[in-house]
């Protein structure tokens, strides 16, 4: 064998084992590395005491995933103010009682919520490399999902507020806060009109009037740039999504490679801003926890849950 034919081989070789273990490494190791990220957004007028958010998003949760349920569970005792959910709760048929338990220790504490897909729909084994030629596609084969029962138990036992194409005003304390939310916008479950008019009555109400809402705060299962633009435009000066998953798989120094939506890939996860027009608000794009069971794999993307702080801008 030519010194060259060596080289090539042991190449071919270095190569393969560096992806053997990067893929142990992203199914055995990273997509159980639960991570909180903390980060501070200065949207609050000045003068104003910190509002303390947690983001929960895309558990995916399959009923035999005991770490995750207590992982997530054990948030509840950092106290937030408020816990904001982007759906994508469930990632089996039979999920619903596991995150029933999951989610019970966070009972007393508000909260608002808007659907992903896989929460109508269980999930599909697919072509994994599909995921890198663009947004997922929707079957007609699905698996429906005890949708209604799982809306129970989010608006009826833990007391959050449905926001699918939809808007509520909370109070808590002597704090008002105003949300507009879709369903949603990956399977087109969004309707953006129902969300206004319901923003509007909200807007109206003689009672609510005699309170100024301290914030208006946008909530959508997936960051598509039709649904930001409309929150700004309609006054959101908060935004959060989830549903990319922030890459799942992505490249040390480089990023994700894909954000299985139109949001700018610099956008895909973590705290930054969107602009429409003259108006900026505040978007946090959550990574998210979990992953589909037919793609149990995170790379350079640590599953997470972020507890956002809005504090006051800098008169």
């Amino acid at each position: 064998m030519s010194t060259s034919s060596a080289l090539g081989r042991d190449v071919l070789m270095g190569i393969g084992l560096v992806a053997v273990g990067a893929l142990a490494w992203g199914t055995l190791v990273e997509r159980n590395a639960f991570t909180l990220r903390n980060v501070e957004a200065k949207v609050l007028e000045p003068g104003s005491a910190p509002l303390r958010i947690l983001h929960i998003s895309d558990l995916h949760l399959a009923p035999w995933q005991k770490g995750k349920m207590e992982w997530v569970s054990s948030l509840a005792e950092l106290a937030p103010d408020l816990v904001v959910n982007t759906g994508d709760n469930l990632g089996h048929e039979n999920a619903l009682p596991a995150l029933q338990e999951t989610l019970a220790a966070f009972k007393g504490i508000p909260g608002v919520f808007v659907n992903g897909s896989n929460d109508y729909f269980a999930p599909e084994f697919k072509n994994p490399f599909a995921y890198f030629a663009g947004p997922s596609k929707a079957t007609k084969v699905a698996q429906r999902l005890d949708t209604a029962s799982l809306m129970e138990f989010f608006t009826d036992e833990l007391g959050w507020a449905n926001l699918n194409n939809s808007a509520a005003s909370l109070t808590l304390g002597s704090r008002r806060i105003d949300f507009m939310g879709v369903d949603d916008p990956h399977r087109s479950f969004d309707s953006l009109s129902r969300m206004e008019r319901a923003l509007e009555s909200i807007q109206s109400d003689d009672f609510l009037d005699e309170v100024t809402p301290e914030i208006t705060i946008g909530v959508a299962h997936a960051p598509y740039q039709r649904i930001l633009n409309d929150f700004v435009t309609q006054g959101a000066e908060m935004i959060f999504a989830g549903h990319t998953h922030g890459g799942q798989v992505c490249v040390p120094g480089f990023g994700a490679l894909v954000t299985n939506c139109d949001i700018p890939r610099e956008k895909v996860k973590g705290l930054s801003t969107w602009t429409r027009g003259s108006r900026t608000a505040a978007l946090n794009v959550s990574a998210g926890v979990g992953t589909s069971i037919f793609a149990p794999v995170r790379f350079a993307c640590a599953p997470e849950a972020s507890l956002v702080t809005l504090s006051a801008r800098e008169s």
